[in-house]
């Protein structure tokens, strides 16, 4: 069993974008707009224990798997989409807004906001597809060279099956996917941002959650079975992460304080 040339390809390609996206950005922003590093370990750390432990710890509360594997809320497809959507848009708008009223003190200006967008959605983009694609790409040479023949351990048995079988265009919608996921998360950094450094626009936070649900949508459609195609999804997603993007600049574009001004106290 052997790996399809362009199925390492792409994960090699997923993988670049993944972790090296994010890199080149904050060096770019620091450059063009001197945004610091201390936002962006800020945002990845805030992802880290918003996103990955608590979300994921109300996930086993609510969910709570039955000892098969089975979730009773997926047999009502509606209240499982919508609990999906809206527990991402909860936990990473209220970290992104607590981490803001935090990084308050000591910074300001658009640069911060770029800066902690990039820490916040590089991280998700490493962890989630980076390391995944390494690992999938290591496997694959090691396979195809003859270094891994077969394995008893079930879980990396059904890796070796899946990267043999997965069709190759996958391993690079997901690190397209990646790079919508990185605009989005920092295009509603920036919308936070302005919720807790604008003068009485707290009302962009609320207005975050309910974005990041919507933009959440399709892969929640996807999992409960209504949607089936990716390229829908991945195409829908990638018109949410343009509009997006150019909702955060208008926001930036309304609100930005006049050179020599201070924000104002939210």
């Amino acid at each position: 069993m052997t790996v399809p040339s362009l199925s390492i390809a792409f994960m090699g390609f997923s993988a670049l974008l993944s972790i090296g996206v994010p890199v080149a950005l904050l060096i770019f922003f620091h450059k063009r707009y001197g945004a610091k590093v201390v936002p962006a370990l800020t945002g990845a750390a805030a992802f880290i224990v918003f996103a990955m432990v608590l979300e994921q710890l109300m996930h086993y509360l609510v969910l709570k798997p039955a000892p098969d594997g089975t979730i009773a809320l997926r047999s009502q497809p509606m209240l499982y989409m919508l609990y999906g959507c809206f527990a991402a848009g909860i936990f990473e708008e209220t970290a992104r807004f607590a981490s803001f009223h935090l990084l308050k003190k000591r910074y300001d200006g658009i640069k911060t906001a770029l800066s902690y967008g990039v820490g916040h959605g590089g991280i998700e983009a490493i962890l989630v597809g980076g390391i995944a694609m390494v690992s999938s790409f290591v496997v694959a040479l090691m396979m195809n060279s003859g270094a891994l023949v077969s394995s008893q351990n079930l879980a990396l048995a059904a890796q070796i099956q899946a990267l043999a079988t997965t069709p190759s265009y996958l391993f690079l919608i997901s690190g397209v996917e990646r790079m919508l996921a990185l605009t989005i998360q920092i295009s509603l950094s920036v919308v936070v941002f302005y919720s807790v450094y604008g003068e009485r626009k707290f009302w962009l936070y609320p207005l975050a959650i309910l974005l990041h649900a919507f933009v959440d949508a399709p892969a929640a459609l996807m999992q409960a079975g209504a949607l089936r195609s990716v390229f829908a999804v991945e195409g829908m997603i990638a018109v949410f992460a343009v509009a997006l993007a150019f909702f955060a600049a208008y926001v930036h574009r309304r609100l930005k304080p006049e050179e020599g001004e201070t924000p104002a106290e939210s």
